[in-house]
């Protein structure tokens, strides 16, 4: 163990970036797409044994040569990265495993928040963190309107990432607020998304000012995007996304006690295959613990669903005229506004804006 050392691998070193790649497959794992730090460990003869890497606040994509298991070396690369991670300020720490690993990360100081047995454990690195979490919903539990004499009054939720705030999102808005007494509204707050959460959740606020039985939600980094779900150890997209919907409906079960949400409302996207097994996997369970889930049609323009993919393709073409069938007019006056100049500059950048 004197002999190795652990350094960070660069996106310029082929070489170290090759050998990453070839002991993450044949340790079964493929390198997330989402990265923004890797290291490896070097042997004496200069060859990687070991790797990890992190994205955000999360660690992710571990792996150990078979050559060298029982070395200790993992405890080494998660200390190394939870070092570099305070190092830039994150101090809440989280990451996914196989449920066979929660252990070793256990004795490592992480916490499990949610499993979904046989695929994957949600952690991280703080003992009480999700409880803290959901004791800050407690104000938002009851409000005075709903008092203990009207317990049948009806709670129910959203969650959006809205990038960008579209007429879809508003429809879907207002129907949920018109058949509930009481919607509360999740944004997505990581910064995964081509529009910056702040703006998102300007758009979203503003785009729904006229309605009155909203509360507002951050997400917080417990309710995770598809943009930076892991995939790395699973074995086909399918399975991540049933991976990531289960967790998330685990994790969403836990809120909707703490708020008496009874119904959850998701937009249709037939052109989603994400989507589409999402929505499956929570009108199955949902209502096993008590909880409606209400899949609504999307919201047309000309015959075609209205979607943040088309808002983005219209800002990427510099085509306002579709752009403004699209968006409510909060949004449009953004996206016409100096403020939106560096975001719009980012879409423009991108390869591709539509997301299945």
């Amino acid at each position: 163990m004197s002999d190795y050392y652990i350094s960070q691998i660069y996106p310029s070193d082929k070489r170290a970036n090759d050998e990453v790649d070839a002991l993450l497959i044949s340790e079964g794992i493929r390198r997330d797409a989402n990265l923004d730090y890797t290291c490896g460990m070097y042997d004496d003869e200069m060859h990687i044994i070991a790797t990890g890497s992190c994205f955000g606040n999360t660690l992710r994509c571990f792996a150990v040569s078979h050559e060298h298991q029982g070395e200790g070396l993992m405890n080494s690369i998660v200390s190394h990265l939870i070092e570099f991670q305070f190092s830039r300020g994150n101090t809440h720490l989280f990451l996914y495993t196989k449920c066979n690993s929660a252990k070793f990360f256990g004795d490592l100081g992480f916490y499990e928040i949610a499993r979904i047995d046989g695929q994957i454990v949600f952690m991280e690195n703080r003992k009480t963190g999700f409880q803290n979490y959901l004791r800050t919903f407690a104000k938002d539990a009851l409000p005075e309107e709903l008092t203990a004499e009207t317990p049948t009054r009806k709670i129910a939720a959203l969650v959006m990432n809205a990038n960008p705030f579209t007429l879809g999102h508003q429809y879907l808005v207002e129907k949920a607020a018109a058949e509930n007494d009481l919607l509360h509204l999740f944004i997505v707050s990581e910064d995964a998304s081509l529009v910056p959460f702040k703006i998102r959740k300007q758009l979203v606020m503003k785009g729904t000012a006229h309605l009155k039985n909203i509360c507002y939600h951050d997400s917080g980094p417990y309710i995770i995007s598809n943009a930076t779900f892991p995939s790395y150890f699973q074995k086909d997209e399918n399975a991540v996304i049933e991976s990531h919907a289960m967790l998330d409906l685990t994790v969403f079960t836990q809120i909707a006690k703490v708020l008496s949400i009874t119904r959850r409302y998701v937009g249709e996207e037939p052109t989603s295959l994400v989507t589409g097994i999402y929505n499956r996997i929570m009108s199955e369970k949902l209502p096993e613990q008590g909880i409606e889930c209400i899949v609504v049609p999307r919201k047309t323009c000309e015959d075609t669903p209205i979607s943040a993919s088309n808002v983005r393709l219209a800002l990427q073409n510099g085509d306002y005229d579709t752009l403004s069938k699209l968006v409510p007019q909060t949004t449009l006056d953004y996206f016409k506004s100096p403020e939106a100049i560096p975001v719009i500059e980012r879409i423009r950048q991108q390869e591709n804006v539509i997301h299945y």
